[in-house]
């Protein structure tokens, strides 16, 4: 009997993507198709290239749908990708709300177009993932049929990411989200800036690669602390656990959030996590238990947090191994992706779509 075959619409190169598509194909058994946008989204006319590229889209994707014959198709972002799909008339389709509402920037002109696009492929999807309570609850605000949506992270291999922190007696922190200006990296420098003056040790290591990166690079040198940050660039997957595992603290400022992936590596690994107090965070960490929220561009408090982290030793202990615990229970990615792949071959069974 040949493979059943997924047609995957969205970004290839994320690693959240590279997860979902390796899951299914691990534990589906399916056979991934996919298809992406060529043009980037970081500037006006970027942006206006991108949505000239999507109007010829739907043309393209059909041809492959005639071509492949897939029995399923899966797409990433309600507003975009996941909007496509719903045009397709093609069932089943699931679709993947990414942040905590998929409407970014809140203050864009575009926004009511998007809440139309993101109604819309709510409407036809057949399968929605939350892949945390967070988007649930958003999901919930605009009146989705809750029967229709899965709460679950796609998880994390733990075996990758393994428990074994062998992490120095100074602070050694490590940053994992993209360069880009909603991830507060300019914030988290000061509040190094701030333990520096203090004469704090530390190394900060700072991975990933985004627009701001030549700002960030300039921003160090300028607080005198370029000697002590590393930026090592994007790198692969699989070069993460080693990185994470010698840091004892994990440290992400996102202004918005739906459910990190690099929240979850970090618990894993048995890095103490210092987090935005948003929502999407506040759905994983209590402060001062397992974990510390910062109020959103308060580098000072930031910086007193992380002082106060690394002097309590003994409750940052106990914090990172209830968190690999809770990983494991809640994030395993082979028992999640397990889940969501049984899910999808019960959707294409109960449709008939072979």
């Amino acid at each position: 009997m040949p493979k059943r075959k997924i047609l995957f619409l969205g970004e290839t190169y994320r690693a959240d993507a590279i997860t979902w598509m390796n899951g299914l194909k691990e534990f589906g058994d399916f056979e991934i198709i996919t298809w992406e946008l060529k043009s980037s989204n970081h500037s006006f006319i970027s942006r206006c290239l991108r949505l000239l590229e999507f109007s010829t889209g739907l043309f393209q994707v059909k041809k492959i749908i005639k071509l492949q014959q897939p029995n399923m198709v899966i797409a990433e972002r309600t507003t975009s990708y996941g909007f496509l799909a719903a045009l397709l008339n093609f069932k089943p389709i699931a679709i993947a709300q990414q942040g905590r509402t998929d409407l970014w920037p809140e203050k864009s002109i575009l926004l009511p177009l998007k809440k139309i696009t993101q109604n819309y492929a709510f409407r036809k999807a057949d399968l929605i993932h939350a892949w945390g309570p967070v988007m649930a609850i958003s999901m919930k605000k605009v009146q989705v049929d809750m029967s229709k949506v899965m709460v679950l992270p796609k998880g994390i291999d733990l075996e990758k990411f393994g428990d074994h922190n062998t992490s120095s007696e100074k602070i050694s922190a490590i940053i994992t989200r993209s360069l880009m200006p909603e991830y507060s990296h300019d914030i988290i420098l000061q509040a190094f800036w701030i333990l520096n003056q203090k004469g704090i040790d530390f190394e900060l290591t700072i991975v990933g690669d985004g627009i701001l990166l030549p700002m960030l690079k300039e921003l160090a040198t300028k607080l005198k602390i370029a000697n002590k940050v590393q930026f090592a660039g994007r790198i692969q997957n699989t070069q993460l656990p080693a990185l994470l595992q010698k840091s004892n603290l994990y440290i992400s400022m996102p202004i918005t959030e739906g459910v990190s992936a690099s929240l979850f590596e970090a618990m894993a690994c048995k890095c103490y996590p210092i987090v935005s107090d948003i929502p999407g965070n506040q759905s994983w960490i209590t402060h001062r238990k397992n974990g510390q929220l910062i109020t959103l561009g308060d580098a000072e408090m930031l910086a007193n947090e992380i002082l106060w982290a690394f002097e309590n030793k003994e409750i940052r202990a106990e914090a990172v191994a209830q968190n690999r615990k809770f990983v494991e229970e809640n994030a395993n990615y082979k028992t999640n992706m397990k889940i969501i792949a049984d899910a999808y071959h019960q959707l294409i069974n109960t449709l008939k779509i072979d």
